[in-house]
């Protein structure tokens, strides 16, 4: 059992455990309850009312956050010639080919989302097991393998972020830093739960949404009402 510190145990005194609140309520006690001497990540965890292990019960994809994460992702994108140059023009950290297909193998990852163009995903495949377990292997459902490298790059740079349901049925996503205004939080978690509804299986049966969590990098989750979200 992890033993929590003094800052968080105080914080939890001031979350009633048993209570669902609304959205806005619910971010606003994150905010104030954030007290680490660094920008918080504030994260939304979702548990649905999925099988993961059944695959046409899988929820992923991608969507844009309007007000961004608050962090700079570093793009590498896997193309050559025209898009290489596209790429570069778009504001991709890495581009390369062979060369970065090397470096990965060599144990580089300095970069925090993968790009691919259709043509080179024999290339990149290589690197399935290596990229596979840390999330970073490019995939046409998240939109990271395209011959549209420049929107892309863009959409990723502007706040785009991944979702994927994992095997307990919960997808964490971060929606922002406990800096942003409140608005903005609000706007990025609707944002992200439009997504979600929009992505749900046509196998999913009964609640969809069984519970949703937001809490900041060091905070205690506060819970949000599950069924006022739409």
């Amino acid at each position: 059992m992890p033993k929590h510190g003094k800052r968080y145990l105080e914080s939890l005194k001031q979350v009633d455990r048993h209570a669902y609140y609304e959205p806005k309520e619910a971010l606003e006690l994150v905010k104030k309850l954030a007290n680490a001497k660094f920008d918080e990540t504030v994260e939304a965890a979702f548990k649905l009312g999925v099988d993961p292990r059944h695959a046409d019960q899988q929820v992923r994809g991608a969507v844009v956050l309007p007000h961004g994460t608050g962090k700079t992702r570093k793009v590498l994108v896997f193309a050559k010639g025209e898009k290489a140059k596209e790429a570069e023009a778009a504001g991709a950290d890495f581009v390369g080919a062979e060369d970065m297909v090397a470096k990965i193998q060599e144990g580089w990852f300095g970069f925090d989302v993968a790009i691919a163009t259709p043509d080179m995903m024999g290339m990149v495949g290589k690197l399935g097991r290596l990229l596979g377990p840390k999330g970073l292997m490019p995939n046409p459902k998240t939109g990271t393998v395209t011959f549209d490298v420049e929107k892309a790059v863009k959409e990723v740079k502007a706040g785009k972020i991944e979702y994927r349901v994992d095997k307990t049925s919960i997808i964490h996503a971060p929606i922002g830093k406990v800096s942003f205004d409140l608005e903005k939080l609000e706007e990025n978690f609707q944002t992200l739960v439009d997504a979600l509804i929009k992505a749900k299986p046509s196998g999913a049966k009964g609640q969809y949404i069984r519970s949703v969590t937001v809490s900041s990098t060091m905070g205690p989750g506060v819970k949000i009402n599950p069924m006022k979200l739409s």
